[in-house]
């Protein structure tokens, strides 16, 4: 489980439906990013650090 992605995301006041709507990916996908089960692509990974407001390399 990704915990500080948790964190901030609810920090922002998101869900994970929000964010993976903002980032164009289903919220299945995220969800398993969220959990630890799925790695980002890079891509993805800087749409959900633009999104949630972090550094995208805490993923790798």
């Amino acid at each position: 489980m990704r915990e500080w992605l948790k964190k901030n995301r609810e920090n922002n006041g998101l869900t994970q439906e929000d964010v993976a709507s903002k980032v164009g990916i289903q919220r299945a996908y995220y969800t398993m990013i969220e959990n630890g089960n799925r790695n980002p692509s890079v891509d993805v990974a800087k749409k959900i650090a633009n999104v949630i407001g972090f550094k995208w390399t805490l993923f790798f």
